[in-house]
């Protein structure tokens, strides 16, 4: 899938970098789970979610995050593009631009020397993120950023889809 298939939101002013919005979540953890991106093109935004019956808030958070990266790479006219990636995740945050480092040179270990979790879709999302020129901040959950909220109201849709 690439960023000419999602559905449109609505029309916001036309910017450079590509802007993305991830979030993911879980009803318990590990539980039902939901993941949703928002992705900004030239004053389009479109949006992308989906959700798995068990797993946990960190997988689907981490989905989110290679689900945009991954459209945005599907996209050939969109590849060379800065990308801003607004993540309310630390996790992702953290592991994406310091954690992995060590994680890769000690063979995919953490500090403590046990296996990385989720190691599978860190793979997945770094090889994605080296292939295009990704900046990351990190927002505020739940606070009233507006595409943040609309990737948390997605989580929650696709979290009711398994009830």
């Amino acid at each position: 899938m690439n960023f000419d298939e999602l559905n449109e939101v609505k029309s916001v002013p036309v910017g450079e970098p590509v802007i993305v919005y991830t979030d993911g979540g879980c009803w318990g953890n590990p539980g039902v789970g939901g993941w949703a991106c928002v992705v900004i093109v030239d004053g389009d935004a479109r949006q992308l979610s989906g959700g798995e019956k068990m797993t946990t808030n960190n997988r689907m958070e981490l989905t989110a995050a290679i689900s945009a990266l991954s459209v945005i790479y599907s996209t050939e006219r969109l590849r060379n593009r800065p990308v801003q990636v607004n993540i309310d995740s630390q996790y992702v945050k953290n592991g994406i631009t310091s954690w992995i480092k060590n994680w890769k040179k000690n063979g995919w270990k953490t500090a403590a020397k046990k296996p990385v979790l989720n190691q599978e879709l860190w793979q997945k999302l770094d090889a994605l993120n080296n292939s295009l020129s990704v900046n990351w901040n990190w927002v505020k959950g739940h606070a009233g950023v507006e595409y943040n909220e609309v990737c948390d109201q997605l989580c929650q849709k696709e979290m009711e889809k398994f009830r």
